[in-house]
């Protein structure tokens, strides 16, 4: 294997690692937050970041949140956790350069470009946009080195 094509593995790699421990991250103040005064702990956290919580855009964003029951809160930090042992499971397996980790990815990253498309259409944002285009390229990426490349 190129030393070009073991470097863009671990890239990849890390960008799995990266949304991994965000997810853990989210999922951990999910779950706190369902302990606590949601209103309360959003706008303490929108105040600390820099923002006005009085504001029209952020004061609605909170309401919505706090209108959340909290077992649907507990529920959404909970789904969290499968989802970043999904992404370290792949980043573990394209850092460790595994051919199974590159099947995998194509299979789990590209089932979830549908999801992604409808969030997009859904609910628009330019993250999600360059998030979506990052993981078609990592898929087709992937694709081409399975087919071009015997395996190891």
């Amino acid at each position: 294997m190129h030393s070009s094509h073991q470097a863009l593995l671990r890239l990849i790699a890390v960008f799995k690692f990266v949304k991994g421990a965000l997810l853990i991250a989210a999922g951990i103040g999910i779950l706190k937050m369902a302990h606590m005064n949601p209103a309360a702990e959003l706008n303490h956290w929108v105040a600390n970041m820099g923002f006005d919580p009085g504001q029209r855009v952020v004061s609605h964003a909170i309401q919505k949140v706090t209108n959340i029951p909290p077992q649907r809160i507990r529920e959404l930090g909970i789904a969290t956790f499968p989802y970043a042992a999904l992404f370290v499971t792949e980043g573990i397996g394209l850092w460790l350069l595994k051919r199974w980790a590159e099947w995998f990815t194509v299979i789990a990253t590209g089932s979830l470009i549908p999801i992604e498309v409808y969030e997009i259409v859904s609910h628009p944002s330019l993250l999600k946009g360059l998030v979506l285009i990052v993981n078609i390229g990592i898929v087709a990426y992937l694709i081409y080195r399975i087919r071009s490349e015997p395996a190891r």
